[in-house]
């Protein structure tokens, strides 16, 4: 019987159909050795909230009876149920955590213990611990716990600055309370900013986290712990794709402060700063739009004494771009209070460098003064596709502006409404110039050049923002 001829073509396809799985298994990380050594540094944090008494809405309000009182007992049993009849329960959350000295410190996050009246640590050995918060921050969302243990296995630490876009990440947590479970995935992004976290340059993975994740460690493939899993964004509450990690050098930072300071202080440039967008760029005489646009100095700041002014745009801050003002807040933040700091700054399309002594970031602001003045009678004056009128005594102590023009009108599809620009706005500054009246409003917008973006600095009630116009749009 003969048996039937192969050709060199079929032979080849097959070859490859054979070695290009076999390939791709072989690309692929093996992460058995990571989670061997280490999985036992890897805990899990349960929390406990003791319920409130509350007499709040119920129609039988329970008196205040000493502690221990036999007839307090006999009301709570009685009336100290909720509105359904069941009997108030202790709260329970959990969360994950790790092992960062071998006498027993341990770093979570700072919503995995917040509000919680005891904190209980699970080691991999199934040995549990009362544990003591030595402090926490809420800006980093870092907790630093403390167990009575000793020799416990540490995990080493890795640099997040060598990090790269696309590489393997490995997370260990207890997401639903399922200890020592293992996900891994890539880094999306780095230097991730989220509206609600100024100081923090998260990590973004598309690691599965899930809630009981938090405060569990992202490894890199060499084993190192280079961030704390803290957040996910969500339409559902549970895993989407979109993780975020924090650095594992702002969290030590954070630990350290804590154990040596019991607080955590970070460094204060005293502006608000805005997005630079292609119309501002262009309007300053940019080539691409970067860094962070000064909307306001603050008074009695930092900023302030070094002659920040309002309108000049952050390049780079101690050596290191801003390509976004999301990325000027961290690296400020992280800054020694009570040193100097370099600053490249763009101002009339020059670049120029100034030093700021940084300060430390106040608990709270001093409201900006005012000085009463006499209504007088407003004039009005259009151009740029709205009318503005000068500003009334109970307008400046509204908006907490010394100057500047109200915008009273705003032309239906014109120049000004398609910048953003609203009634009730106030016009402070126009393509760099101060705008103190109406006067100064009509001399600056008759001079702009037709088809060239201006910047506009306006006082809106949520705060100044910089918006762009083109004149030969009015």
């Amino acid at each position: 019987m003969m048996k039937p001829k192969i050709s060199f073509l079929t032979r080849f396809f097959l070859i490859l159909m054979i070695s290009v799985p076999l390939a791709v298994q072989a690309a692929l990380p093996d992460f058995t050795v990571i989670v061997e050594e280490a999985k036992d540094s890897v805990v899990n944090i349960s929390t406990k909230t003791k319920a409130r008494k509350s007499n709040s809405g119920s129609k039988h309000p329970i008196p205040n009876f000493p502690d221990g009182s036999e007839l307090g007992e006999l009301f709570d049993k009685f009336f100290g149920n909720d509105e359904f009849g069941k009997r108030r329960r202790d709260s329970q959350s959990l969360g994950s955590g790790f092992i960062i000295s071998e006498d027993g410190y341990i770093l979570t996050n700072h919503h995995v213990i917040s509000g919680a009246d005891e904190v209980i640590v699970r080691l991999a050995n199934r040995a549990e611990y009362v544990a003591r918060i030595i402090g926490s921050d809420q800006a980093s969302d870092i907790a630093l716990l403390k167990v009575e243990a000793e020799n416990l296995p540490v995990l080493r630490f890795g640099n997040s600055d060598d990090l790269k876009v696309g590489e393997w990440v490995l997370a260990i947590g207890s997401p639903f309370g399922f200890d020592h479970s293992v996900t891994a995935g890539i880094i999306s992004a780095l230097g991730r900013s989220l509206p609600s976290d100024n100081y923090v340059p998260f990590i973004q993975t598309d690691v599965a986290i899930n809630p009981g994740n938090s405060g569990g460690p992202l490894f890199n493939l060499e084993g190192e712990v280079i961030g704390i899993n803290s957040q996910i964004y969500s339409r559902t509450g549970g895993f989407m794709g979109l993780s975020f990690a924090i650095p594992i050098e702002l969290a030590v930072d954070v630990a350290n402060q804590i154990k040596q300071n019991g607080r955590v202080s970070r460094g204060w440039l005293g502006v608000l700063i805005q997005e630079v967008t292609r119309e501002l760029a262009e309007s300053f005489g940019m080539d691409t739009p970067q860094g962070a646009l000064v909307a306001k100095v603050l008074e009695n700041s930092p900023a302030a004494e070094a002659g920040l002014q309002v309108g000049d745009v952050i390049v780079e801050f101690n050596g290191k771009k801003v390509i976004r003002s999301s990325g000027l807040p961290p690296l400020v933040g992280r800054s020694a209070v009570g040193k100097n700091a370099e600053v490249t700054i763009i101002r009339n399309q020059s670049r120029m460098q100034i030093k700021v002594k940084i300060a430390e970031l106040p608990t709270s602001m001093t409201k900006a003064s005012y000085t009463p003045e006499a209504d007088a009678e407003p004039e009005e004056n259009s151009a740029l596709g709205m009318s503005v009128k000068n500003l009334t005594k109970s307008t400046r102590k509204k908006f907490k502006v010394e100057s500047g023009v109200e915008v009273i009108d705003v032309e239906s599809n014109g120049s000004a409404q398609e910048a953003g620009i609203a009634i009730g706005d106030i016009i402070t500054m126009i393509d760099n110039q101060a705008v103190t009246s109406v006067e100064d409003f009509e001399q600056i917008t008759e001079d702009l050049k037709s088809g060239k973006s201006v910047a506009l600095l306006v006082q809106k009630r949520s705060g100044p923002v910089f918006l762009a116009i083109r004149p030969e749009d009015s």
